[in-house]
């Protein structure tokens, strides 16, 4: 069986609407890229998210044309209240779908020590002070090419520079990559919670790619599983949602942060802050600083 894939460059405001219509005809998840990212990346050189690539991919079978007709049509009406582009369709051959995305996921250097390279990727120009993320995200979110992922990665790195974190919740872990990166930095510890079974398969098998997997507990779960442990971490990293980060911090997030602890929220399109550092000042938590890239926020919080 054959498979088509669906993309559609939008900006950072329209990405997450679109990425919710992909989702209901898309097979194992939606991907998410910056397009035209380059492979050299400083920190005054982050290039603004103007543009973000949004794909899936679904069974080109008897209901594909059904499909590919609701989804123009979901699409048409979305466009109706923002700029929506007419989405592309190729069709994938069988046994190059599961691959089809990765063409477009590249070693990627970021901040001042961060080199990030896709598992199956060859790289002749590490440095001795690089710090190495080695990933295959599989259909887990965390590929280091969105800017909320390299917002939060710039903030860990920073952080790090002058203070260290004994343990680190990353909620939402996705691939893994935020809590290997804090590992990588100088963590002592890491406990990754998500939801989905996938996202706790692919960040053990990343974080066993990265020598750390004797540091990370990995778990199918979210806040209430922290709740009724009563644990308290010195980090949070929390990359999901605006909206969500705002329910979590009024179910109690907060209290799983050590006094003297530090967050780093993402996710967050801009006109959304405001709203966010309200919650996140309700709960206890202060914030200190905004990191921006293109429509993109980072909250960096302290209790």
């Amino acid at each position: 069986m054959n498979w088509i894939e669906v993309s559609l460059e939008v900006d950072g405001e329209a990405a997450e609407a679109v990425a919710d219509v992909l989702h209901r005809y898309g097979h194992q998840g939606v991907a998410i890229e910056q397009a035209g990212f380059p492979s050299e990346v400083w920190p005054d050189e982050i290039p603004p998210a103007d543009s973000l690539i949004v794909r899936a991919y679904f069974p080109d079978d008897d209901r594909a044309a059904a499909a590919q007709q609701q989804l123009r049509e979901a699409l048409y009406f979305m466009s109706r209240l923002y700029p929506i582009p007419e989405p592309v369709f190729n069709v994938v051959q069988e046994e190059d779908w599961a691959e089809a995305w990765k063409k477009h996921y590249h070693p990627v250097r970021l901040g001042r020590r961060l080199y990030i390279r896709p598992a199956w990727a060859e790289v002749d120009d590490q440095r001795a002070d690089d710090i190495m993320l080695v990933l295959d995200p599989g259909m887990a979110f965390g590929t280091g090419t969105h800017p909320t992922t390299q917002l939060c990665l710039l903030s860990i790195e920073d952080l790090f520079a002058d203070w260290s974190a004994g343990e680190v919740l990353d909620l939402g872990c996705g691939s893994g990559i935020l809590g290997i990166a804090a590992l990588k930095l100088g963590a002592g510890a890491v406990l990754g919670l998500d939801i989905d079974p996938l996202a706790v398969t692919n960040t053990q098998e990343n974080a066993a790619r990265n020598g750390v997997a004797d540091r990370i507990t990995v778990q199918q779960g979210s806040l209430e599983l922290l709740r009724e442990s009563g644990r308290q971490f010195d980090l949070l990293l929390v990359n999901i949602l605006a909206k969500v980060i705002i329910q979590l911090v009024g179910g109690g997030l907060a209290d799983t942060l050590r006094a003297g602890g530090k967050a780093i929220f993402s996710g967050i399109i801009e006109d959304q802050a405001d709203e966010v550092e309200a919650a996140l000042r309700t709960a206890g938590l202060t914030p200190v600083r905004r990191r921006i890239q293109g429509d993109w926020v980072v909250i960096e919080a302290r209790k």
